[in-house]
């Protein structure tokens, strides 16, 4: 085969979709495949394929009606949309020794974020390919490549957005236009800073509580580059130039025009058609085999983070049905997941991660029907266009938590009202892990003392979710398969008094030395008004009016806590059931412009660890036992995590294979003497040990 540089390949997305859909009925779904490379595992059992797909879309058909813009997309001779999306494919070299499961991994920002474990032992099939149409393909990544819509007359669309930029290093004349960390993907419709608005703040609240609001006359801004020439520099429809430089101490927030929206909804079809092509097609429309043809037998969707809300607003928006009314995904995980992604709204922000007055927690956020009576909203579930279609998958809903601080699990789990428990439906588990950062520490193993947060005040939290999810992704995969119960889910309740307000005392916070408290580290439901033009239960159309006014706030509740101030609810780690301190999801910022706030924007968590001996707790003033009271000795924690890891196998929460390394980590800790110092230490190390 040819190979043509990828930017080549994908500006001919457009030509080649054409050819490939000239003898084909309007409907949507994947015409061509072209495969570029593929790459063998080292034992030679498993290869990856890589290549583009391209699909394309009737804007009239139901099923895509619901994308925003579809209907101002140019089209083919056809009358079809056209896009193209890059994928890999990782299967058995013998797909007759494949399982018959596909394993669909949606992308984080363009790159694969797994935290389930390889596939390969059990001889499933991942699947990946890019669905966000604002990202830059590079070589690695997956992205889409989506149309940009016009208004009938062929011009220009134009908008409104609001960049923020905050912690500029002093000295700095000039900056991309960004929502914080993420770049805004459009270009200002004008560069007269007559037609927008720059403010700064000296203080700003999570809770939109602001102070010291100024704006910057327009003379003193411009859209533009001032990096190799003075102000106003060279124009730039991405950047902005403030005279004398920014502040360091303030942050920078710029209300303006930008134009050309492209068709970001796309990305949800593209998910939908390439899942769908490859579980259930024997070739494209010019013969090109598809390689998994007739050995896919279930389809099961999980999404990490920011792919996680994608993939609830995948859900929520009727995607999990195929333009043949098939079923797309038998089992879906959205991971860490507790808002919705702003993918299939007019000059929309994907990439965007909750912070101030970013979309997210505006449309339907619970399975089961509910009637948002504080936003004034009619009864909905993210299940309603699956019930419809009858095109449901079987769902695991994992967290932890550094979600109740920053994804509005509390809305999930309590609705906006926060007066009971909602249910949860029958295809529906939800598992918690407790004491967890954002995702759980990637590292893993029995840390006494880790490195620090960066940023934050806290140390780093070392409790992992990992090894759990490798697990439960094969029990996901138990269910959809065979039809095997899952354990049933776990995760904190009104009804079970395990939920309380955001106060130390309330949680039972116990009172450690210099250390902060979790009072206001949580994050609420913001209620956002965005104008008319956006349909909020469903997440989609036009966000029309920045900043959104903040009609009010609903709190988030926290966990309860022992006596150690680690959670009680949930499925908590190995680690978590024999700690070493104390494991929080939150932590504050050490400092800059949001010093003393939610380090991470909510997402990183905190960990304090316990005293080595009673002596130095006592010392210190520390309530919490010391390792030496709890473990005794190297020995006594070893057993302890070897109890622990026990009881998680038989729940089939824990694969054997990384029980057996947790028990080896568990004998390497070095915070505790290898034998007991004292008769007290020895006596509760044999009685860990069940001497």
């Amino acid at each position: 085969m040819r190979m043509f540089p990828r930017s080549q390949r994908m500006a001919g997305v457009l030509l080649a979709c054409g050819l490939a859909a000239a003898s084909f009925s309007a409907q949507a779904r994947i015409v061509r495949i072209e495969i570029e490379r593929s790459e063998r595992s080292a034992d030679g059992s498993y290869e990856t394929l890589r290549g583009t797909a391209f699909g394309v879309l009737d804007p009239d058909a139901p099923g895509n009606a619901i994308i925003t813009d579809l209907a101002l997309a140019p089209r083919n001779a056809q009358g079809l949309v056209e896009y193209g999306t890059t994928f890999s494919l990782a299967k058995p070299v013998d797909m007759a020794k494949a399982s018959g499961v596909l394993w669909y991994e949606l992308v984080n920002r363009g790159g694969p974020l797994r935290t389930f474990g390889s596939m390969a032992p059990y001889g499933h099939v991942t699947l990946m390919n890019g669905w966000q149409g604002d990202i830059a393909p590079t070589a690695t990544n997956y992205t889409v490549q989506v149309p940009v819509a016009r208004n009938a007359d062929g011009s220009s669309i134009t908008g409104t957005v609001l960049a923020r930029l905050a912690d500029v290093p002093a000295g700095t004349g000039t900056r991309p236009l960004a929502m914080l960390a993420n770049a805004i993907p459009y270009d200002a419709a004008s560069l007269d800073t007559r037609d927008a608005k720059l403010v700064t703040k000296r203080g700003e609240k999570r809770s939109g509580e602001l102070s010291g609001v100024q704006e910057v006359p327009s003379s003193d801004w411009a859209f533009a580059d001032c990096r190799s020439a003075a102000f106003p520099g060279k124009p730039h429809p991405r950047m902005i130039c403030v005279k004398g430089g920014f502040d360091p101490a303030l942050l920078y927030e710029v209300t303006y025009r930008v134009r050309d929206p492209l068709v970001l909804g796309i990305g949800l079809a593209a998910i939908r058609d390439v899942a769908s092509f490859f579980r259930y097609e024997a070739h494209d429309d010019a013969g090109t085999p598809n390689p998994l043809a007739g050995r896919v037998n279930w389809a099961i969707g999980h999404g990490t983070s920011q792919s996680g809300n994608a993939l609830k607003t995948f859900l929520l928006q009727g995607f999990n049905q195929d333009e043949a009314r098939r079923i797309v995904f038998d089992g879906a995980n959205p991971h860490i997941a507790g808002r919705l992604t702003a993918v299939n709204i007019r000059f929309g922000l994907p990439s965007g991660s909750g912070t101030l007055y970013e979309p997210g927690g505006e449309g339907v956020l619970w399975w089961s029907t509910y009637r948002d009576d504080a936003r004034g909203r009619a009864p909905a579930s993210l299940l309603d266009r699956c019930r419809a279609s009858n095109t449901c998958p079987k769902i695991f809903e994992t967290f932890g938590s550094a979600e109740f601080n920053a994804r509005l699990f509390t809305v999930a789990l309590t609705g906006t009202d926060s007066k009971a428990d909602l249910p949860l439906p029958g295809e529906v588990r939800r598992y918690y892990f407790p004491g967890v950062t954002h995702g759980g520490d990637d590292q893993g193993g029995f840390v006494h003392r880790p490195a620090a947060a960066a940023g934050c005040v806290l140390a780093k939290n070392p409790n992992p979710e990992k090894e759990q999810m490798a697990a439960l992704a094969q029990v996901l995969v138990q269910w959809v398969t065979r039809g095997v119960e899952p354990p049933p889910s776990a995760f904190p309740r009104l009804s079970a008094g395990e939920l309380a307000a955001n106060s130390a005392a309330a949680m039972g916070w116990p009172p450690i030395p210099e250390t902060p408290v979790p009072d206001g580290m949580a994050i609420g439901l913001m209620d956002y008004d965005y104008g008319s033009g956006f349909n909020a239960n469903e997440f989609r159309g036009i966000l029309g009016q920045w900043p959104p006014l903040i009609r009010n706030t609903q709190p988030a509740l926290m966990p309860k806590l022992d006596a150690d101030g680690n959670e009680t609810a949930g499925l908590p780690s190995v680690q978590h059931q024999a700690p070493l301190g104390t494991y929080t999801g939150w932590n504050v910022t050490a400092g800059g412009f949001f010093k003393g706030q939610p380090c991470g924007g909510g997402l990183t968590g905190g960990y304090i660890p316990f005293a080595k001996t009673r002596a130095e707790r006592l010392d210190s003033g520390d309530p919490r036992p010391s390792l030496e009271e709890r473990y005794g000795s190297r020995q006594g924690y070893a057993c302890a995590v070897r109890k622990a890891a026990a009881r998680e196998v038989e729940r089939r929460l824990l694969l054997p294979a990384d029980a057996r390394a947790l028990i080896e980590q568990a004998t390497t800790i070095d915070a505790l003497p290898v034998a007991p110092a004292t008769p007290d230490a020895a006596a509760v190390a044999a009685r860990l040990c069940g001497e």
